[in-house]
């Protein structure tokens, strides 16, 4: 019998099978609000266990890229609510990503009043687009007075109390891929002195309290975390204390009792593999569900789950490309090619008119 397809449970919640559709940012909240589009697409893939939902911005400030979503307005909310209700209907559970892009970003996609914050002045290599002026490097971020990190962390407890209120089953805390939580994990990218900067102990000092604060907001079972190590993405140069530092960080997570760790593996797309010994290192230290995910198809999702290396399998692309995936995959069906060039435009095209079998 096969273990992908067969019912599942994540903390108190019931899942239709073990496949969870990955984040993925797609930039089609206009205005920073999820619409009736939004809530069609996510409908359409509610066959998976588990959806996660595109990274949304806690805060103003967290707005990095041009139309995502964000968790902080009563009109976001109530977007939000319609989704959650799709969702539900077609009997996927959804979690919420929580995604602050902190220094990936650029002033001309924030709101007005907001500001690219970053754990230190370091700007990231690389460029953002803008839908005012194209292409433009990464903003100089403002680091972050101790007054900005307790403002950011309440703005994370609200946002999950909104996800919740708006019938999200969860959050997930995005700590991965270049994003505020990984600046402050990362070497390169923070270089404070005071008590969120130096060792790893402080260094992960601002991604426990965020994890700390919504779990006080709206309890540990319904909180899950990604994490990237060895992913290099958004000017995340790899380093010597690399596995060693992120034990740290699973003892510290574990020790909150977290629903998840959701471990991305990158090397699909050209960034260097998580070694085996480090997704082994989760799977020990850390007493949650763990989900894996980086390029898996259904025989290699299979065999992962038979050998126990994790408890769910998570796919982004084959999703974005197939709303039908389950289907498809239960059938030995083909698949979609996803169309890159519809990633992250504007409109139906390349986001709900993917054809379903039959």
């Amino acid at each position: 019998m096969s273990l992908l397809f067969s019912k599942s449970s994540l903390g108190p919640l019931a899942l239709q099978n073990r496949l969870v559709m990955a984040p993925m940012t797609r930039n089609r909240a206009t205005g920073n609000v999820p619409n009736e589009l939004v809530a069609q697409y996510y409908a359409q893939r509610a066959s998976a266990g588990l959806i996660i939902t595109e990274g949304t911005s806690p805060s103003p400030n967290g707005l990095g890229y041009p139309r995502i979503p964000g968790a902080f307005s009563a009109a976001q909310r109530a977007g939000w609510k319609r989704v959650a209700g799709a969702v539900h209907a077609q009997g996927a559970k959804m979690f919420m990503q929580l995604m602050h892009c902190g220094r990936i970003a650029h002033p001309l996609n924030l709101p007005a009043g907001a500001r690219v914050l970053g754990p230190s002045a370091v700007a990231a290599a690389g460029e953002m687009y803008t839908d005012a002026e194209g292409m433009k490097p990464n903003a100089m971020p403002q680091a972050m007075t101790a007054a900005d990190i307790k403002a950011t962390i309440e703005e994370y407890a609200q946002a999950a109390n909104n996800a919740v209120a708006a019938g999200c089953d969860g959050i997930e805390l995005h700590g991965a891929n270049g994003y505020l939580l990984e600046q402050f994990i990362r070497p390169n990218s923070n270089l404070r002195q005071d008590a969120y900067g130096g060792p790893i102990e402080n260094r992960a000092r601002f991604v426990l309290e965020v994890a700390d604060a919504v779990i006080k907001a709206i309890g540990k079972e319904k909180v899950g975390i990604r994490l990237s190590p060895f992913g290099v993405f958004n000017d995340m140069p790899a380093y010597p204390a690399m596995e060693a530092e992120y034990r740290y960080l699973a003892r510290e997570l574990d020790a909150r009792g977290l629903a998840y760790i959701h471990l991305v593996d990158h090397a699909p797309m050209g960034a260097p593999p998580v070694p085996d010994s480090v997704k082994a290192m989760f799977r020990s230290v850390f007493k949650g569900a763990l989900i894996l995910s980086g390029g898996y198809d259904a025989a290699r999702a299979e065999s992962d789950l038979a050998a126990r290396k994790c408890d769910l399998i998570a796919v982004g692309r084959p999703f974005l490309a197939n709303p039908d995936l389950v289907a498809r995959w239960q059938a030995g069906a083909a698949v979609n090619a996803p169309d890159f060039g519809t990633f992250y435009t504007p409109g139906p095209k390349g986001y709900t008119d993917y054809p379903a079998l039959g």
